[in-house]
C-alpha cells in the first residue's frame, strides 16, 4: 500500500502517504488500520475513516478536554464517554483540581489496542492514580449511573453505527442528568463545512434535552476531512462560555499545551456567518 485513501464523503477525498503498515485486519464488521505516515506520525483508520493521528490529536484532545474544564473553573470530577484511545483521559489528568477522571469506554480490547500501537495518545493515563476506567456501553452507563459530574466529555465516532445511540436526544438527557449544577457537556459534532446536518441535528438534540444553553465552537484538525472539527457545547450556565481570556489564564492552564490557549479557548466560540444562517446563532 502506498497510499491510504479516505473516502468518507463521496463527493470528497484525501490521500496519506503509508511509510509502514503496521496493522492491518479486515473482518467482517470492520476495516482498522494503523500506519506510520511521514507527514502526520502514526495514523488509525477504522473503515476507510482516519480517527486519529499522532501529528495532530493533541489540536482535538486540548479543545475537547482543556475548553470545558477551564470554563467550569472548579472542576472536579470529570466523564469520559467513548476516547478509547485515551488522548482525553491524559488531558483531563493535566488538572491538579480535578480529583477522578471516569473513563467510559464500551469495548476493553479498544484500549489494549491503542496503548500498544498509538501510546503516546494515552501516555500512561490508563495507570494513573486518578483514572476509573469502566468498560461498559456508554449510554445504559448514563441511563443508569447514580454518580455526577462537572464535565462529561463525549469522544465518540460518527452518528453511524453502534455510535449513533450517543448523538440522541434521550442520550443527551442522561448526560444532563448525570451533570452537576453548572456542569458542561461536550461532543464532537463532526465537519459542518461538509455535513453541516450533524452539527445542525446535535444541536437541536441538545435543546430538546433541556439544556438551557447550547452552541458550538472549533478546532483546526487538518487530517480530519475538509481541516474543521465542530465540538458541541450544553450547559445550564450560559455565563460558562463567555469567560475571558484574561480570566482563564488565571484558572491554570496546563502547560506544554501545543494548541489549546485562553484566546483560542475565547475565539473558537466565533461563528461564522453561514453557520449562523444554518444553525440559527
Amino acid at each position: 500500500m502506498d497510499w491510504f485513501t479516505e473516502t468518507l464523503w463521496p463527493s470528497w477525498a484525501q490521500k496519506i502517504k503509508v511509510k509502514e503498515v503496521l496493522y492491518h485486519d479486515q473482518t467482517e464488521h470492520q476495516d482498522l488500520i494503523v500506519f506510520e505516515s511521514d507527514a502526520w506520525g502514526r495514523v488509525l483508520a477504522l473503515d476507510g475513516v482516519v480517527q486519529t493521528t499522532t501529528g495532530d490529536e493533541f489540536v482535538y484532545h486540548e479543545m475537547l478536554v482543556h475548553t470545558p474544564i477551564l470554563a467550569h473553573g472548579q472542576a472536579e470530577e470529570v466523564l469520559i464517554i467513548g476516547g478509547g484511545d485515551g488522548g482525553c483521559l491524559r488531558e483531563a489528568l493535566k488538572h491538579p483540581g480535578v480529583r477522578r477522571v471516569t473513563q467510559v469506554e464500551i469495548d476493553g480490547g479498544v484500549i489494549e489496542f491503542c496503548k500498544k500501537f498509538l501510546p503516546t495518545l494515552s501516555d500512561g493515563a490508563f495507570e494513573h492514580e486518578k483514572a476509573r476506567v469502566v468498560i461498559a456501553d456508554g449510554a445504559k452507563y448514563a441511563a443508569e449511573t447514580a454518580d455526577r459530574y462537572d464535565v462529561v466529555i463525549v469522544d465518540s465516532t460518527d452518528p453511524h453505527g453502534p455510535g449513533a445511540v450517543l448523538f440522541t436526544e434521550e442520550f443527551y438527557r442522561d448526560c444532563r442528568r448525570m451533570l452537576k449544577q453548572g456542569g458542561v457537556l461536550v461532543t464532537q459534532c463532526g465537519n459542518p463545512a461538509i455535513h453541516p446536518d450533524e452539527l445542525e441535528f446535535t444541536q437541536a438534540r441538545q435543546r430538546g434535552a433541556g439544556f438551557a444553553d447550547v452552541t458550538y465552537y472549533f478546532a483546526a484538525v487538518p487530517t480530519y476531512v475538509g481541516g474543521s472539527m465542530a465540538l458541541g457545547w450544553a450547559s445550564d450556565d450560559p455565563a460558562l462560555r463567555r469567560v475571558g481570556a484574561a480570566d482563564l489564564e488565571k484558572r491554570g492552564v496546563p502547560a506544554d499545551l501545543r494548541y489549546y490557549t485562553p484566546e483560542m479557548h475565547a475565539a473558537a466560540f466565533a461563528h461564522p456567518a453561514w453557520m449562523k444562517r444554518r444553525v440559527g446563532y
